[in-house]
């Protein structure tokens, strides 16, 4: 499984670890992700999402992922978000 966030594309970044002699070796910075499950209010439904804590607290910031998702371009969503977002946009034509 690649480490990829799946809703902001932050990935494995490289650099090098400089020793006190000024020794340059390779090394490897990794996203901090976390598996999530983030349920829509407005469906009921869970996403299960690998997420990085930013794209997390992004999420909460936007006001949940109902908003998040309704916000934000469907070419910038993962498969699973693109779904959510149709059937939200369903729920909504119902409701009016």
């Amino acid at each position: 499984m690649a480490r990829v966030c799946e809703i902001s594309g932050k990935r494995v970044m490289t650099g090098n670890n400089v020793s006190h002699s000024n020794r340059k070796t390779r090394r490897r910075f990794l996203p901090n992700l976390q598996m999530v499950t983030l349920v829509s209010e407005a469906t009921g439904e869970k996403l299960r999402l690998r997420l990085t804590t930013h794209a997390l607290r992004t999420i909460e910031f936007h006001g949940g992922i109902d908003a998040y998702v309704r916000r934000t371009a469907s070419a910038d969503l993962p498969v699973s978000a693109r779904r959510l977002k149709k059937r939200l946009g369903a729920v909504v034509a119902e409701a009016a």
